[in-house]
C-alpha cells in the first residue's frame, strides 16, 4: 500500500514538474556545406547533465525548467557556440544554429580534427537528403577499407566493378559510358584509349569524399549512361602527415625479371626516361621516307637501344606526403591551404596464353604463349588554396598526374596461321608515358546575405599528354633461353612512335540560383550553363629496319644491339622511316549547355526534382587517309549536334527513417577518342585496334526506381530496379580481314540496346543478431542486369553477326561486392578494425562474335582482400593488407555457340595470374 502511495506521489509530481517545463527546439546547421543539416551533434544546457544528439535531418529538442541557462553545440572537428537563452514554463524556444568547422588563429595551438563531411555517417545522411540517387564513400570508410587509389574506392560502391587495365563498370557498363567530374568540373583522360582518366592513378590523400549520380540531373555533362564521378578534394583541416609503404605479390617481386637497358637506371626508377626515348630531331616533324646514315642511327639511338638487362624485380615501394592547415581570421573569416605529393613503383610480372581465331575458320590465327615484365610509376601532387566569408567561398587547386610504364613482353609460338613454326619468338620493348595537369578556380557567393541568391562559378584548364615513344619489335627463332635466330627484313627491327597531346581542355560552369519557400527546406530554382573545349592532336609514325644485304645468325637476345650496330656500319642493315600520309590526326570538341533545374517540397512528403538541359556539341576530326600524299590539305568531318535533354527525380518521404524514389532522364553517350580517330594502333604480333570516325553519340533513355531504409545513422537497406533504352550503342567487333592478315579490332553502332536490372544494398550492424557480435557490421550489394541488342542484318556493317539480337558487349548480368567489418581495442588509444572484402562479376561479351563465330567472353572474376588497420597511438597508424587472396585467373575465352567447326582444343584467348598481394603502410602525424 506505502509502495502505491509512493508511486502515484512521485507520478503526480512528475506530470506537475513536466507541466511547468519549457522546451528548446532548432536545427544545427553545417556553416561550410551550404548550411546543410548536421546530424549527431552534441546540444548540452550548460551545468547540467541535460542534453541531446542532433537527429539525422540536424533536429534537436530538450526540455528544462524555467530559468536562464547557456547552450552548448559541438561537434568533433567543429567550432563550439554557446548561446544564452531565457526558458518560460509551458513555452517552447525555437534556436536555429550554424557551426563552421575548427580552426585557429596564426598564434594559437594547432588543432588536429577530422572533418565530419568525410565520415561514413555524414555521407549516408546525404545519400538520404539527396533528391537524385546517389551514393557517396568518404575519406574515412576509405580508409578503414585500406583503399589506397580512387579507382579502388568506387569499387565499394552498389553495381560498380574494375577490370584490370580497362577501368571501371558501373551497373555493368563499361568505361565508355561513365563520365568524370573533379569539384563539379568536367575532367578529360590522359590516354585516348579511355573516356576518363585511369583512376587507380588518384591517391586517396587528394580526394575528401567520392560521390557516384546514378540517375541524370541537368546540372551535370549530358554524357551519361552508367554514371557520372564526381571527385571532390578534401576540406580544410588541420594535418602533416607522413606515409612510407612497402608491398610484395608472389610470382612479381624477389624474382628475375627483364627491364630495357634504360630502365635500368636511376632515371628509368623514377620514369624520367621520356626525353630519352623521344623521335630523334633528325627524322623532322613531317615525314619524308628518310634513310639515317651509321652515323645518323649512332647519334639518335646510341648503342644499347635494344639491350635488355635481367634483374631481380624488389619490392613495390610507396611514399606520400600530406600537409593542410586552416586559420581562422576576423568576422568570420578562414583560410586554408594543403599540398600533398605521393609516389609509388610498382613490378608486374604477368604470363600465359594469348591467341586470336581466323573470323570464319575455327582455327588460330595467333597462339602465343606470352611473358610480360612491367615496371610502373605514379608521381601526384596537389596545392590548394581556400579562402571563406560568411558570404562566399573561393577555393584554387592544381594538380599534376604522371604515369609510366616501361615493359618488355615476349611472345613465344606462331603467327598468322603458321601452326608449324611454334617457335617463333616476338619480343616488344615498350615505354609508356602520360601526363595530366589539372588547374581550377571555382567558389559560390551569397548574392543576398540570407542566401536566397547565390552564385556559383568555376573554371579549369587542363593541359594532358600520352605517349609511346621509341616502341620497338624484334622478330627471330629462339634457339635457347637467351638466344634467338634472325634475319633481317618484314616486320623485324620496327620502331613506332605514339604521340597524342591535348593541347587544351577548358572546362566551365556558372550557376544562379533562387531560394523560396520555408526557410528550413526551401525550394531551390537553378539556372545555369557549363561547357568544355577540347582541343587535341595525335602523331604516329613508322620506322623499320630494312637490309641491303641478306643476313642470317644467331646472338643473345638481351645484348643484340652490338650485332645491329655493326651492321649498320657495315652498310648491312639501315633504318627507315615508314609512316603514311594518315600519321597525323587531330579533334576538336566544343560542348556548350545551359539549363533549368527545379527542387521542390511539397507538404514535407515529396521531393522533386525536375529540369532540362540544352546542350550543343561541335565535333571536328581533320585526318588525311592511308594514300594521301604528306602535304595534302586535311579531309574534314564534322558533326553539329542539339541535344534536349529533360530529367525528373521524384522522392517521396515514407517515414523519417525511409524514402521512395522514381527518376526518368534522356541522355547520350561520345565515343572514346581511340574508338572514333581514324587511327589504326598496331601491335608487335600483328593484331590491330582501329577507330571509326562514322561513329554516332548514342542516345540513352533511362528509368529508375528504389526504396531505402535508413534504421539509424550507420545502417541502410535499400532495393531498387532500373531500366535503359539505348539508341545507337557502341559495341567493339572484329573487322574481318584478308586470310590470315592479324586480327582487327574496330566499332561500331548497333540498332537498339534494351537494358533492366536490379540493385540491392545493405549495410547492417551485427548486433541485431546477436550483442556478442557488436563489433561487426557487414555492407553487401548486388546488382542483377538483363540486355537485349537489336541487330538489323540489312545495314552496312551488320552483314557476318550471326544473330539479330544478343547481350550488350560489356556488360554483365551480374556482380556483387561485400565487406565484413570488425572493430576492437587493443588498449586505451590503440584502436583497430580488420575488413574482409569480396567483389565477383559475371561474364559478359569483350567483342563481338561475327561470321559464325561466337562472341569473346571476359570470364567472372572474383577477388578476396583482408585489410588491418590500426591506431597504436595518436600519431602512429599501421595498414597491412592481403590482396587478391583466392588468386584466380583472368581469362577471355571463345564461346561455345559457334555456328562454325572449332578445330582448335582450347577456346581460351588470353589469360593469366596478378598473384596475391602483401603491403604495409605506416603512417605518422606529426
Amino acid at each position: 500500500m506505502k509502495f502505491k502511495i509512493l508511486f502515484i506521489s512521485l507520478f503526480i509530481t512528475a506530470i506537475s514538474f513536466s507541466q511547468n517545463n519549457g522546451t528548446i527546439t532548432g536545427v544545427l546547421t553545417d556553416k561550410d556545406s551550404n548550411n546543410q543539416s548536421l546530424p549527431f551533434a552534441n546540444v548540452v544546457i550548460a551545468g547540467t547533465s541535460i542534453g541531446t544528439n542532433t537527429d539525422m535531418d540536424g533536429k534537436f529538442s530538450v526540455s528544462t525548467t524555467p530559468g536562464n541557462y547557456t547552450l552548448q553545440f559541438s561537434f568533433v572537428g567543429y567550432e563550439s557556440v554557446e548561446i544564452p537563452v531565457k526558458i518560460i514554463a509551458n513555452e517552447t524556444v525555437t534556436i536555429n544554429q550554424a557551426l563552421g568547422s575548427a580552426g585557429y588563429k596564426l598564434e594559437d595551438v594547432v588543432i588536429r580534427a577530422t572533418v565530419n563531411r568525410e565520415k561514413e555517417t555524414a555521407l549516408l545522411l546525404d545519400q538520404k537528403q539527396a533528391v537524385v540517387i546517389k551514393q557517396s564513400i568518404g575519406a574515412q570508410e576509405m580508409s578503414r577499407k585500406g583503399v589506397s587509389d580512387v579507382e579502388e574506392g568506387l569499387t565499394k560502391i552498389t553495381g560498380i566493378t574494375k577490370v584490370d587495365g580497362r577501368g571501371l563498370f558501373i551497373r555493368g557498363l563499361e568505361d565508355r559510358y561513365n563520365n568524370l567530374l573533379i569539384n563539379d568540373l568536367q575532367s578529360p583522360s590522359n590516354s585516348p584509349f579511355k573516356k576518363i582518366i585511369p583512376l587507380d592513378l588518384f591517391p586517396t590523400d587528394v580526394v575528401g569524399v567520392l560521390n557516384i549520380y546514378k540517375t541524370f540531373n541537368p546540372n551535370i555533362s549530358g554524357d551519361f549512361a552508367g554514371a557520372t564521378v564526381n571527385i571532390e578534394t578534401p576540406q580544410p583541416k588541420n594535418i602533416t602527415k607522413l606515409n612510407i609503404g612497402f608491398g610484395y605479390t608472389t610470382s612479381n617481386n624477389g624474382v628475375d625479371f627483364l627491364l630495357s637497358e634504360d630502365a635500368n637506371s636511376a632515371k628509368g626508377t623514377l620514369g624520367l626516361i621520356g626525353n630519352d626515348r623521344a623521335l630523334p630531331g633528325v627524322f623532322g616533324t613531317i615525314p619524308n621516307g628518310k634513310n639515317l646514315s651509321p652515323a645518323e642511327y649512332e647519334n639518335a639511338y646510341g648503342s644499347k637501344s635494344w639491350d635488355v638487362s635481367k634483374t631481380k624485380s624488389p619490392l613495390n615501394s610507396s611514399v606520400g606526403f600530406l600537409h593542410a592547415q586552416k586559420f581562422s581570421l576576423k568576422n568570420e573569416r578562414n583560410i586554408s591551404y594543403i599540398m600533398s605529393f605521393n609516389f609509388d613503383n610498382k613490378y608486374s610480372f604477368r604470363e600465359g596464353v594469348d591467341r586470336t581465331f581466323n573470323l570464319g575458320q575455327g582455327n588460330y590465327d595467333n597462339n602465343l604463349f606470352t611473358t610480360q615484365y612491367s615496371y610502373q610509376t605514379t608521381f601526384s601532387g596537389l596545392a590548394g588554396l581556400k579562402f571563406k566569408t560568411n558570404r562566399y567561398n573561393l577555393n584554387f587547386n592544381t594538380f599534376l598526374i604522371k604515369a609510366t610504364e616501361s615493359k618488355i613482353q615476349d611472345q613465344l609460338g606462331y603467327t598468322n596461321s603458321l601452326a608449324n613454326k611454334t617457335n617463333n619468338l616476338i619480343r616488344m620493348n615498350q615505354f609508356e608515358e602520360s601526363y595530366y595537369w589539372n588547374t581550377q578556380l571555382y567558389g559560390d557567393y551569397k548574392i543576398s546575405e540570407d542566401g536566397k541568391h547565390s552564385l556559383k562559378a568555376g573554371g579549369s584548364y587542363v593541359k594532358t599528354s600520352f605517349g609511346q615513344p621509341d616502341r620497338k619489335f624484334i622478330t627471330g627463332v629462339k634457339e635457347s633461353d637467351n638466344t634467338i635466330n634472325m634475319s633481317y627484313g618484314g616486320n623485324n627491327l620496327n620502331r613506332q612512335y605514339l604521340d597524342v597531346k591535348g593541347n587544351f581542355y577548358y572546362s566551365s560552369l556558372l550557376e544562379y540560383s533562387l531560394k523560396f519557400g520555408e526557410s528550413q527546406k526551401p525550394n531551390i530554382l537553378s539556372i545555369g550553363y557549363n561547357g568544355s573545349l577540347n582541343d587535341m592532336a595525335s602523331t604516329y609514325r613508322f620506322f623499320s629496319g630494312r637490309k641491303n644485304i641478306e643476313k642470317n645468325y644467331t646472338a643473345n637476345l638481351n645484348t643484340i644491339s652490338t650485332t645491329i650496330n655493326d651492321d649498320i656500319k657495315n652498310g648491312i642493315l639501315y633504318v627507315q622511316e615508314e609512316s603514311n600520309g594518315d600519321y597525323k590526326v587531330k579533334l576538336n570538341q566544343f560542348v556548350n549547355a545551359g539549363y533549368f533545374n527545379l527542387f521542390m517540397t511539397f507538404n514535407d512528403k515529396w521531393d522533386l526534382n525536375a529540369g532540362i538541359r540544352a546542350e550543343s556539341s561541335m565535333r571536328e576530326i581533320k585526318y588525311r587517309e592511308q594514300g594521301d600524299p604528306f602535304g595534302n590539305a586535311y579531309r574534314i568531318k564534322k558533326e553539329d549536334k542539339l541535344d534536349i535533354l529533360p530529367s525528373v527525380n521524384l522522392k517521396r518521404i515514407v517515414n523519417e527513417n525511409s524514402n521512395l524514389r522514381v527518376s526518368l532522364a534522356k541522355t547520350i553517350t561520345r565515343p572514346v577518342a581511340m574508338e572514333l580517330l581514324p587511327i589504326n594502333y598496331i601491335n608487335a604480333d600483328g593484331t590491330s585496334e582501329s577507330g571509326n570516325p562514322d561513329l554516332k553519340n548514342s542516345e540513352n533513355y533511362n528509368a529508375d526506381f528504389k526504396y531505402e531504409l535508413f534504421p539509424n545513422n550507420k545502417e541502410l537497406f535499400a532495393v531498387g530496379v532500373f531500366g535503359k533504352v539505348i539508341n545507337n550503342p557502341i559495341e567493339r567487333v572484329f573487322k574481318p580481314t584478308a586470310n590470315s592478315g592479324g586480327q582487327i579490332t574496330t566499332f561500331k553502332n548497333s540498332e537498339q540496346a534494351i537494358i533492366f536490372g536490379a540493385e540491392i544494398e545493405m549495410l547492417l550492424q551485427l548486433s541485431r543478431v546477436s550483442e556478442s557480435l557488436s563489433n561487426f557490421s557487414l555492407g553487401f550489394n548486388t546488382s542483377l542486369m538483363n540486355t537485349d541488342v537489336k541487330i538489323d542484318p540489312r545495314k552496312q556493317g551488320n552483314e557476318l553477326e550471326n544473330s539479330k539480337s544478343r547481350k550488350l558487349q560489356g556488360a554483365s548480368s551480374w556482380l556483387i561486392n561485400s565487406d565484413l567489418k570488425y572493430d576492437f581495442i587493443f588498449r586505451k588509444d590503440w584502436k583497430n578494425s580488420m575488413t574482409v572484402v569480396y567483389n565477383v562479376y559475371g561474364d559478359r561479351i569483350f567483342a563481338v562474335g561475327s561470321s559464325g563465330m561466337d562472341h569473346i567472353y571476359e570470364k567472372s572474376f572474383s577477388k578476396l582482400d583482408f585489410i588491418w588497420t590500426t591506431a597504436v597511438s595518436k600519431n602512429i597508424d599501421i595498414k597491412f593488407a592481403v590482396d587478391n587472396i583466392l588468386n584466380p585467373s583472368y581469362r577471355k575465352e571463345l564461346g561455345t555457340n559457334n555456328n562454325i567447326k572449332i578445330t582448335e582444343d582450347s577456346l581460351i584467348v588470353k589469360e593469366f595470374k596478378k598473384g596475391v598481394g602483401f603491403s604495409v603502410n605506416v603512417g605518422y602525424t606529426f
